[in-house]
């Protein structure tokens, strides 16, 4: 571990994280908690950097926040915090939730959603939970800021188009739900505890009456990258709020993914099956929320 990295920085600002960045030129990198580069370095699954830019400290970026309509969260905001939020818990319910279940208490305690974002994994649970959300990040870098959907900045398992030795994963945001807006998120993974989820599925939907306005439906792993589901959504909105219906969104679901078996997750006959029983279950739990009565 000795030789994962020379110099470990603590900036301040943003300004002082990306000159420190521009110093080191492609040898550096930024972290959230560190919690995935530890793991990776341990078994050798990282090249070692000359210096660390830890993120979690800049000045304004360690606290949730409500802002021109949305709900803003800092890079140096852990899952603990997420989950402990009310306005998360409320009107985010589905990244309360898939925060929640991530590693331990200790991991939770240290690691950050912008490091789970940036990091790129294809099933990163809290990035699951902000895609059905329609998240957004800011991205800071020489040449300024810029925002962008979340689900945009995937390139494929591990590979963002976030530039993590040059640019900075700053904040992300939402728009909270609304009285009429419920959302839910739900992971299958081994009773072992082993890490790696079989399936994680999120979905926030809008209701007028008991027809679907809106709906946001992300799911992972089901490929190289998240998969913000727009098939499924069009296939919910307009229709009623239904058991019939939500069915009918799990096999659309099934005709546009590809899943493959893994020996260390699952064969590709479970992953569908958890997907039919439980994207049905998420769905109608969403709708509850939404005040829709089954």
């Amino acid at each position: 571990m000795t030789s994962a990295w020379n110099n470990y920085f603590v900036p301040d600002t943003v300004a002082e994280a990306l000159a420190i960045l521009q110093r080191y030129d492609g040898r550096a990198r930024v972290v959230g908690g560190g919690t995935d580069l530890l793991v990776e370095s341990r078994r050798g699954l990282r090249r070692p950097f000359e210096a660390i830019v830890d993120a979690t400290r800049m000045t304004g970026l360690g606290a949730i926040v409500e802002d021109t309509g949305h709900i803003v969260i800092g890079c140096g905001v852990t899952h603990t915090m997420l989950v402990n939020d009310e306005r998360i818990e409320r009107a985010g319910t589905c990244l309360s939730e898939s925060c929640g279940v991530i590693g331990g208490p200790q991991v939770r305690n240290t690691g950050t959603l912008a490091g789970n974002v940036a990091h790129a994994l294809p099933a990163g649970d809290g990035t699951i939970g902000l895609l059905a959300l329609g998240g957004e990040v800011e991205i800071a870098g020489l040449n300024g800021t810029r925002w962008m959907p979340a689900k945009d900045t995937f390139k494929g398992p591990g590979r963002s188009v976030i530039d993590r030795q040059r640019e900075i994963l700053t904040r992300l945001r939402f728009k909270p739900t609304s009285d009429n807006e419920g959302s839910a998120f739900h992971r299958v993974m081994r009773p072992q505890g082993l890490c790696l989820p079989i399936i994680s599925m999120a979905a926030r939907l809008q209701i007028e009456g008991d027809t679907i306005t809106s709906a946001g439906i992300s799911m992972g792993p089901v490929g190289p990258v998240p998969w913000f589901a727009a098939p499924v959504a069009d296939a919910l909105v307009g229709g009623r709020a239904s058991e019939e219906r939500f069915a009918k969104a799990a096999e659309v679901a099934l005709d546009n993914i590809s899943l493959r078996t893994s020996k260390y997750r699952a064969t590709e006959e479970y992953r569908a099956t958890m997907i039919q029983t439980y994207l049905p279950i998420i769905l109608a739990k969403a709708a509850q929320r939404a005040g829709v009565e089954l």
